[in-house]
């Protein structure tokens, strides 16, 4: 059955589908997707994957910008919603204003189904004599793999949902040594995923069993009033209610939430094959596409994530950090377009991270969204259960082969920590520099890969 969120998503694509006058069967065409699918977005049964589908749905509509901005929150809010059930899913006595919905079958990739794991904090090396910390106050880091979820029902949605669009550009260069470099907080380069997290409630200690009360003595003849009854006037006491239970493990999530978040246009991935050994790509479902065959993220990979509080009490993003774990020579392949015929680009805000340095650091740089001027915002952002961050990520590579993981810090009261970002499977992100490698693109009319001239 449909959320809340995807029902509230739907009925603002219905209304732009009804105005456009075409039929859901012209649209699909232009989606590239079933009639039947387009039909189950609009009716709140499935959310799409990725936003680039909606985004391009929104256009063939005529969308206006304010009408795309809300369409764009909708949709982060009904995707968060499938995404943390999925994380949910294995958490018991969570408290939840509603029930988690069944998990349902949509156009989502099969790669995509592979739950997301996050993780406990790592222990740190055993600790020399003398007395433990408390672990109150130690940091935590948890792992998250790529994964849109499953949807559920949530609470209340929030009306303001900003969205923080973040492209770091990851520019990689010559000489650098092939290990992980230094963040903007310090910490731990190495590339392994957390251990499971395993939090047990604090019981008392068991003891002897507790002596039965004694009789009470034998009450008085009914007649006789009993001097001790309380006067029919007197009320009762209310109960208390009982005091909100400590919140324990990581209070927030991160996950992708598309890898093509600008679009296909200008997307590329590099494949070990020629042009007529290739199958023609998907447009809304390029990534499986990818990973079966094996390509890697060519030049440019637009990622984005999404950070989301698990309770009503806020919480601190504090920043960003990418972790290199190595570094080669790009790879000779051939580069394969995944958008055609695609127009102009929007530049989002943006942050520039440059791993020539000995300490790269993430440096705000206004951008643009659509036609209107987006100023440069830094660390730190606050979210909760209602209230998500969608950070935009532009990473991209012009001379090197590289595999990466992301680092999120947070913070809550006197808590922190730090969320590792991880492609499917709990691998790094793997990106190479396509400069001078042969392009194509799959031309529909012909069904062949055409040479792009250069």
């Amino acid at each position: 059955m449909a959320t809340a969120e995807s029902e509230d998503f739907a009925a603002l694509l219905r209304e732009l589908k009804d105005r456009s006058g075409r039929s859901y069967g012209v649209l699909a065409g232009k989606l590239h997707v079933s009639t039947s699918t387009l039909h189950r977005y609009c009716n709140g049964d499935a959310v799409p994957n990725e936003y680039a589908p909606v985004d391009r749905l929104a256009r063939l509509c005529g969308a206006t910008r304010e009408e795309s901005v809300e369409l764009h929150r909708r949709w982060i809010l009904a995707d968060e919603a499938r995404r943390r059930a999925r994380a949910g899913n294995g958490t018991a006595g969570a408290a939840e204003a509603a029930p988690v919905a069944e998990a349902r079958k949509d156009t989502a990739p099969a790669a995509a189904a592979e739950p997301a794991a996050e993780a406990a904090p790592e222990p740190d090396p055993a600790p020399g004599p003398g007395p433990a910390p408390d672990s109150a106050h130690e940091p935590e880091v948890v792992a998250v793999r790529a994964d849109p979820g499953a949807p559920r029902r949530t609470g209340r949605m929030s009306r303001r949902t900003r969205l923080g669009l973040i492209a770091a550009g990851v520019v990689v260069a010559l000489g650098v040594p092939a290990v992980a470099v230094a963040t903007l907080n310090g910490g731990s380069g190495d590339g392994k995923g957390a251990k499971s997290e395993t939090v047990a409630d604090a019981k008392a200690s068991g003891g002897t069993a507790p002596k039965a009360t004694p009789p009470r003595s034998p009450s008085p003849d009914a007649s006789s009033p009993s001097p001790s009854a309380p006067a029919s006037g007197t009320p009762s006491p209310k109960p208390q209610p009982p005091s909100p239970k400590p919140v324990t493990g990581t209070p927030v999530s991160v996950g992708v939430s598309s890898y093509q978040w600008d679009g296909p246009c200008g997307k590329f991935y590099l494949l070990d094959q020629k042009p007529e050994a290739v199958p023609p790509s998907t447009p809304l479902d390029s990534r499986t596409w990818a990973r079966t065959l094996g390509a890697v993220d060519g030049g440019h990979l637009m990622l984005q994530l999404t950070a989301t509080g698990k309770s009503q009490e806020s919480v601190v993003i504090n920043a960003l950090n990418v972790r290199v774990v190595e570094r080669r020579e790009p790879l000779d392949w051939n580069a394969y377009s995944m958008g055609s015929g695609c127009g102009g680009a929007v530049t989002p805000q943006s942050f520039d991270i440059d791993l020539d340095k000995s300490q790269p650091l993430a440096k705000p740089v206004a951008g643009l969204q659509g036609e209107t001027k987006v100023p440069a915002v830094d660390f730190p952002y606050k979210v909760s259960t209602t209230d998500p961050q969608v950070l935009n990520l532009d990473v991209h590579t012009d001379a090197h082969d590289v595999t990466w993981y992301l680092e999120v810090e947070w913070s809550s009261g006197d808590r922190s920590g730090k969320v590792k970002v991880y492609d499917a499977g709990g691998k790094p992100f793997h990106s190479s520099a396509i400069k001078g490698r042969p392009a194509y693109e799959y031309r529909t009319d012909t069904d062949v890969w055409e040479r792009l001239v250069t």
